[in-house]
């Protein structure tokens, strides 16, 4: 049996009654054309492939058990091999296994870049703090007269945040082509790949003007419901 891209590989006619040559001079006959499937990570294309059964040579055995009862199926698949061959030592995986490692290093580089980047947000939700809280102390005065002309509690609050947040827009811009460059060269690295969407950075954006708005809003509450008197008062 071999898959569709052995079969364009081969560019034979027609399959039946070819053979295929081997280094066993075996020569096994092709009797069907598997569908291509990922038997590799998805770093890789798909390659050609060959399914063939070779009289006393066995590798491996690919079993598919319940996984109810697993180490006794173990301990039985584990007495029917070594009555069959007690010379080589019984030793198993599961494909659960198999394909944690074909994808660890990516794991590893998410929960690294998660790590960090929760840090980062963190330390830049403390800079936008201390600086709305700086701003709304110099701008207190201000905020104090604009109140006494009329001003509501929600003009002050846009006040204070427009400030941060056009900052952070303006941050926003101008890292979407680093992080788009950076996020294809490294989608590069797998054959089979998602396509990077404007909306995966505009949502992006749109947390990342969440979180500040959140950050200022306090600062920003406090200065526009404090009484006008006290500061028109503060020195």
């Amino acid at each position: 049996m071999i898959n569709e891209t052995a079969a364009k590989a081969l560019g034979f006619e027609k399959l039946d009654g070819q053979r295929l040559k081997h280094r066993s001079d075996l020569n096994p006959e092709i009797i069907g054309v598997l569908k291509d499937f990922n038997f590799q990570s998805l770093h890789n294309d798909i390659s050609p492939l060959c399914l063939y059964y070779y009289p006393g040579y066995l590798v491996c055995l690919s079993l598919k058990i319940k996984g109810n009862n697993i180490p006794e199926t173990l301990k039985y698949i584990q007495g029917q091999i070594e009555a069959i061959s007690a010379d080589y030592p019984f030793e198993y995986r599961f494909f659960d296994d198999i394909f944690d490692q074909a994808y660890r290093n990516e794991q590893k580089l998410g929960r690294l870049f998660m790590v960090f980047s929760s840090l980062a947000v963190f330390i830049a939700c403390l800079g936008l703090l201390g600086l709305a809280s700086f701003t709304a102390e110099q701008r207190t005065k201000e905020i104090g007269i604009r109140k006494v002309l009329g001003a509501s509690v929600s003009n002050i609050i846009k006040l204070l945040s427009s400030h941060f947040l056009k900052w952070v827009l303006l941050a926003n811009i101008l890292s979407w082509p680093i992080a788009y460059y950076v996020m294809n060269r490294w989608l590069e690295n797998f054959a089979y790949r998602i396509d990077l969407n404007a909306w995966i950075f505009i949502i992006s954006g749109l947390a990342a003007l969440g979180i500040s708005l959140l950050t200022i809003s306090y600062q920003s509450i406090k200065a526009a419901t404090a009484n006008p008197v006290k500061s028109l008062r503060y020195e």
